[in-house]
């Protein structure tokens, strides 16, 4: 059985913060052990700030390799830009790039199904383009994902998603892929390859 964190969790949440702030609270609880206890037992009380300088560290890597305003703007410009045909191959050969087996899905609620080793997952990307994405769609992905029995599901979306979506999304093991997660996914818009696809 695959162990998550708690979504609320201490943790959870700082690890949807800025770096800084685990940075700041292992430094409040490293002057704490060293000002708030004995000097006997600084040894002892120092490892509590152990967990909050591993979180920095892990989100300030994510912040180093996040893609930069700009380059999720020019993503979203290109794959707005694109029709189905050709962002539906240019998703394709992302996830083959990844080491994903892509075929494309005989469900209705899905476009892929992904497999990698043991893992098999289902992705949609028909309403990419949508101004707000509602439960509906997602619904149907959750479906086709239970019937494929398929570990998690992905569904694109670079305009607004609903809470509501969002929320039924995290319940049913829908990760929704947004303009910053195509900006790493995809090669930048500059490339050759989006280029061709983008027209």
């Amino acid at each position: 059985m695959k162990l998550r964190m708690a979504e609320n969790s201490l943790f959870a949440i700082l690890l949807r913060k800025p770096w800084w702030v685990s940075a700041l609270t292992a430094l409040a609880l490293i002057a704490f052990a060293r000002f708030g206890v004995p000097a006997a037992y600084f040894v002892f009380a120092l490892p509590i700030a152990l967990p909050f300088i591993v979180i920095a560290g892990i989100t300030g890597w994510r912040t180093l390799q996040a893609p930069s305003a700009s380059h999720v703007a020019a993503t979203e410009q290109a794959v707005r830009a694109m029709g189905a045909a050709e962002f539906g191959a240019a998703l394709e050969q992302a996830w083959t790039r990844e080491g994903w087996q892509v075929a494309r899905a005989e469900d209705g609620g899905a476009d892929f199904a992904l497999t990698q080793g043991w893992r098999r997952s289902v992705a949609s990307f028909r309403r990419w383009k949508v101004a707000r994405t509602g439960i509906e769609p997602l619904r149907e992905l959750a479906a086709a994902r239970e019937r494929a029995e398929a570990h998690d599901a992905l569904y694109v979306a670079v305009g607004e998603v609903s809470e509501q979506a969002v929320a039924f999304a995290r319940a049913n093991k829908i990760r929704i892929l947004r303009a910053e997660d195509l900006a790493r996914l995809l090669p930048p818009p500059g490339n050759a390859l989006l280029r061709r696809f983008s027209g």
